[in-house]
């Protein structure tokens, strides 16, 4: 049986997990998350971290291996890094084992990727940065509208006109929102309108990857985006793909959940070569 930690440091948020792995069962005995706002992204990891470990009732000296993913290479209190794709492909296979393809739809990309049934990468493809199809986007939309985060979902699936905005640059869709809210169209239809773009993006991404069949596991901080989810279903029917989209309720935490699995694996197998000492 080994411990680990996975801390995910995303641009909108930090991620952190405790797991126990022993063989090929692996549990998840804590989960703690961090908006970063205008807090050091550094600094606040280390804090997660702490906050993740009391929760599982563990300390530093517990962790065999503290693994970082995202934008968490450079942290100085980690054992190892795995690159973001990697291990929200294994962290979506820990969630939904019948999944076979994931959408990681983070606060500056959308990233469609293809996995075997190990959370192997078989193929994958990414949204530009400009793109109208991340959260930092929709999050700025949300300002503009006068609404939470919290509410965007449930609001967008009210709407009964939705409004067509620019699904390929952010300044252009956002500069379609001003003129909508000028003409008093309303913010679920707004929203919704915001959403359809989106995931007309996303399902494209899908499709780029060779998905044909199956369920697709939305992961990253507008994972459980419910309205958004409604839009992504909605497009791969309208386009008769027969794929399945879903979110889990832990979605968010997938990557930190695939480094925490990765490191166990690369920790027994630097145990086998008997190279922890220069590991740690």
């Amino acid at each position: 049986m080994t411990l680990t930690a996975g801390i995910d440091v995303g641009t909108g948020a930090i991620k952190a997990v405790v797991f126990e792995c022993d063989g090929d069962k692996n549990t998840c005995l804590a989960k703690h998350s961090e908006r970063i706002r205008q807090r050091d992204p550094f600094e606040l990891a280390a804090e997660t971290r702490d906050v993740a470990l009391a929760a599982a009732g563990h300390g530093r000296d517990d962790i065999a291996y503290i693994a970082s993913t995202g934008e968490g290479e450079t942290l100085t209190f980690t054992t190892g890094h795995f690159y973001s794709m990697t291990t929200h492909a294994r962290g979506g296979i820990h969630l939904d084992a019948g999944m076979r393809s994931v959408l990681d739809i983070g606060a500056l990309h959308g990233r469609a990727i293809n996995v075997d049934e190990r959370g192997k990468v078989l193929n994958y493809k990414m949204t530009s940065q400009c793109a109208s199809g991340s959260g930092q986007f929709l999050e700025n939309i949300a300002r503009y509208l006068g609404i939470s985060q919290e509410e965007i979902g449930e609001l967008s699936k009210q709407a009964d006109d939705p409004e067509k905005v620019s699904g390929i640059c952010a300044v252009l869709a956002e500069t379609d929102v001003i003129n909508m809210v000028s003409r008093q169209i309303s913010a679920a239809n707004i929203l919704k309108g915001i959403h359809q773009s989106m995931a007309t993006r996303l399902v494209k991404l899908l499709r780029a990857t060779k998905v044909t069949e199956g369920m697709v596991l939305l992961t990253g901080g507008l994972a459980l985006d419910v309205g958004l989810l409604a839009a992504i279903q909605e497009s791969l029917e309208d386009q008769k793909i027969d794929v399945t989209a879903r979110a889990h309720p832990d979605s968010i935490y997938a990557g930190a959940m695939g480094a925490a699995i990765w490191g166990a694996f690369r920790h027994k197998k630097l145990a086998e070569l008997g190279l922890l000492a220069q590991a740690s």
